[in-house]
């Protein structure tokens, strides 16, 4: 019997080894065949995925279709990007997007309700304080949601940013939406925290630029305090007043510490009528000498091994991602067309074009989505970038085709990796020709081969424990 413990520890400590292998911050989203070619049109929309591994599986989780036949009208569509409420009661429970239209809302999808009638709700009803284009979409460090506009109106009258305080417990339309105003008006998409919960963000335009918000309480429990005073500055890359450039960083302030424009940006100060003012945070970046960036979109920050924070930045109309390290304070080119495609070990090319989204999955690997047509050439590309230092120039790194969208007339947008479950993603299939924009869940199981260790494993244990009773 002594002999035998040793061998049933063993065998033990193995299986806790591969669950711990299989239950950790594990993905099994890096672990596909790229695509060669991008996907043609889907014979069912319900299913619009080509996938890179038989091991990725696809599931819409809501449709449009639905909510306008249960409440008429509700839903107006163009569903953009989509994040969780990543802290608080039931983290992880909620999705979260608003409808990129010209009368924006905010949707919830709740994950734990079984009834696809019941799971989706609009929290923020079409057209709310006149908000349009809505698609900026982020959870906050202190527990709440904020979006954004993707709009720019004449006298800056749009391009704000709001907070919704009860996103979690808001019934229909119950949505508590407050405006912003102390973060300048631009063109908004992509937003992002860092450690230190400065909130970065960026005008989308060709000549745009990169912005940083910085709270005067950053550890603010609420919105109203965070929101409440706070400078702003716009990078400044290897000198400024340039282009697409990359250097050293250097962040210009375009505020003051309460938020108000500082003496080198008040020509920009916008007068909105009946005492209200705003700061035109795209003249405010062009009088400071702003570096300009090509229809920058969405940023992802990730956290290097070392501890270094990077900031990855696409820009549409260049078909570049860059990279801003904001523990060093330089900036390079992250992927280019001249990033070498795995499909093919050439350069990528036109393979890939009009880089929007993007998204971290548990393991930090960037994923880049492009805005492009569905069951032409809209995809979604992994950067493999296998010793993670931040560029793709080593040997065996580049980009891989991951998945592929064949719905035609629309685009994929606000791919987002689940903070809980590391082998969970959801994507957006926004404006397809049939006006039925989808929420689809991807989920990545083990190879098959994971399961059969596993079982042989538990088998031997349990032979081993059936011998032990025979002997006693």
């Amino acid at each position: 019997m002594f002999q035998r413990k040793p061998l049933a520890a063993l065998v033990a400590g193995a299986l806790m080894t591969m669950a711990a292998g299989a239950n950790a911050a594990t993905t099994y989203f890096d672990n596909f065949t790229p695509i060669a070619a991008s996907a043609g049109p889907t014979a069912n929309e319900a299913f619009p995925l080509t996938l890179s591994s038989p091991n990725f599986t696809q599931l819409t989780i809501a449709d449009r279709a639905t909510q306008n036949t249960l409440v008429p009208g509700s839903n107006s569509g163009n569903w953009d990007m989509i994040t969780a409420n990543e802290s608080g009661p039931d983290a992880g429970r909620y999705l979260l997007m608003p409808y990129e239209t010209g009368t924006g809302g905010v949707q919830r999808i709740d994950l734990q309700d079984p009834n696809y009638n019941t799971r989706t709700v609009t929290i923020v009803a079409p057209g709310t304080q006149g908000f349009v284009a809505g698609d900026a979409s982020r959870w906050t460090p202190w527990g709440s949601y904020i979006t954004a506009e993707e709009s720019w109106g004449t006298g800056s009258q749009k391009g704000r940013l709001f907070e919704v305080t009860n996103s979690t417990t808001a019934a229909a339309n119950g949505g508590n939406f407050i405006q912003r105003n102390v973060v300048p008006r631009v063109s908004h998409e992509g937003l992002a925290f860092d450690s230190q919960k400065s909130m970065y963000f960026i005008d989308e335009l060709n000549g745009g630029s990169i912005y940083k918000y910085v709270s005067s309480n950053a550890n603010a429990a609420t919105g109203d305090q965070y929101f409440d005073k706070g400078q702003t500055f716009v990078a400044k890359v290897d000198g400024g007043s340039n282009a697409n450039a990359v250097g050293a960083i250097t962040w210009e302030a375009i505020t003051t510490t309460t938020g108000t424009a500082n003496a080198a940006t008040f020509s920009a100060m916008v007068n909105l009528g009946g005492g209200n003012f705003a700061l035109d945070g795209r003249a405010a970046a062009n009088l400071v000498g702003g570096t300009d960036y090509q229809r920058p979109e969405d940023l992802e920050i990730q956290v290097a091994a070392n501890g270094d924070e990077r900031m990855y930045i696409a820009t549409t109309t260049t078909n570049e991602v860059y990279m801003f390290n904001l523990t060093t304070g330089q900036s390079s080119l992250f992927a280019n067309t001249s990033t070498i495609d795995l499909a093919t070990g050439l350069a990528v090319g036109s393979g890939l074009r009009s880089p929007d989204n993007l998204a971290i999955d548990a393991e930090g690997n960037i994923y880049i989505i492009e805005d492009r047509n569905g069951g032409v050439d809209d995809d979604i590309w992994f950067a493999k970038d296998i010793n993670k230092d931040g560029d793709l120039l080593d040997a065996g790194e580049g980009l891989a085709r991951w998945a592929s969208n064949g719905t035609v007339g629309s685009e994929f947008t606000g791919l987002y990796f689940d903070k809980l479950d590391p082998n969970k993603a959801y994507v957006n299939i926004q404006h397809p020709a049939s006006g039925i924009d989808r929420t689809i869940q991807i989920t990545a199981v083990p190879e098959p081969e994971t399961y059969a260790m596993l079982g042989a494993g538990l088998g031997m244990l349990a032979l081993m424990r059936s011998r032990r009773r025979k002997t006693a």
